[in-house]
């Protein structure tokens, strides 16, 4: 069983699990418990939404197939009166659970299948609890900002900052990432010919495109090895919990598109949701651009940087799959006519 920090575990976070079998609940009380969380099991689904409705809890384990109600019908219910509440769906088996459309139309985070083993429950759990955290914080930025408009946008840049400097700090190979993401996908933002308004949405959501890994476990996002096939699964849930993570502040509401959407693929293949072409928002696309040229132009733990030639043959390569067409020509334009401004940029960071 994985073992936990006593600092990455908050004694103040509430987890309430719903599973009609008496001896799951008994056996994750025990996982849940020993690694310090409060803990409430419920056997009943009616039980657990009056519950719910009356208390207050920060994460929901569920399990899908019970009586007199499935895990879809009881999320159904609690979505009418809490849409804070952080959902994980628990199955016997992956074949079993909802249609992805029903997972993200209920806003449910995750779902983990039921095992002997609670390796991959706790990764799910720790992630979820962090998104929680961050999620507090963004709610309590947002009451004190609700009586000083005039401040805003001020502010806004502030958490901005605060925030992703907590994600770029614990990786030297990736600190400078995001200032160099927002400031290339600005560079193909005014070179398509976006209004003043777009640029700055583009240049906010560059800066905060991977605030979802600080849901991910510092296991898994500082391995320097290869990551296993359950490690990387968890790396491709950070769009989602970063717009989750967003969803409740307001004031975040434009950039959020760019942060769920960043890893989309323009044929369809990308993650969260396989969103293909043109459905995938524009400063999203553009934005995947960017972020692909960092990654491929910067040193990381398992190689060195690209040469240049080598990531313009990528980037023609993967025009109309992987990227917006229209973008990553732009983007080629930059990189042939204009270099000295890519440079100016790498040197800055």
């Amino acid at each position: 069983m994985r073992k936990f920090n006593e600092s990455q575990v908050q004694q103040d976070y509430k987890i309430i699990a719903v599973d009609d079998e008496e001896g799951i609940i008994d056996s994750l009380s025990i996982v849940l418990k020993r690694s310090g969380y409060q803990f409430t099991g419920v056997t009943d689904p009616v039980e657990a939404i009056e519950r719910i409705r009356n208390e207050h809890f920060d994460l929901l384990l569920l399990d899908f197939l019970m009586t007199p109600y499935h895990g879809d019908q009881v999320v159904e219910e609690i979505r009418k009166f809490n849409k804070e509440l952080y959902i994980l769906l628990l199955t016997g088996h992956k074949d079993l659970a909802p249609p992805l459309e029903t997972i993200k139309k209920l806003d449910i985070q995750g779902y983990c299948e039921k095992g002997d083993k609670f390796d991959q429950l706790l990764l799910l759990i720790e992630s979820g609890i962090k998104s929680i955290k961050q999620m507090r914080e963004i709610q309590r930025i947002n009451e004190e900002l609700s009586d000083a408009k005039d401040q805003l946008e001020k502010a806004y840049l502030e958490s901005i900052q605060t925030l992703r400097y907590t994600v770029e700090a614990k990786d030297t190979y990736t600190r400078g990432h995001s200032d160099r993401v927002s400031e290339f996908a600005v560079l193909i933002g005014e070179k398509m010919g976006l209004s003043e308004a777009e640029l700055k949405t583009l240049k906010i959501g560059g800066l905060f495109h991977d605030i979802g890994k600080i849901g991910i476990p510092d296991s898994i996002l500082l391995k320097e090895t290869k990551l296993s096939d359950d490690e990387y699964s968890e790396i491709k849930h950070h769009p989602s919990i970063g717009a989750h993570i967003l969803s409740n502040a307001t004031i975040f509401a434009d950039i959020i598109p760019i942060v769920k959407y960043h890893h989309e693929r323009y044929d369809g293949r990308g993650y969260p949701e396989n969103l293909v072409g043109e459905n995938i928002p524009l400063l999203a696309r553009i934005t995947s651009v960017a972020d692909a040229f960092d990654a491929m132009s910067s040193r990381r733990t398992y190689r060195n940087n690209l040469e240049m030639d080598v990531i313009k043959e990528e980037i023609r390569k993967n025009r109309g799959t992987q990227f917006d067409p229209k973008a990553a020509d732009v983007f080629l334009d930059i990189l042939e006519n204009e270099f000295e401004k890519i440079q100016e940029i790498q040197e800055k960071y």
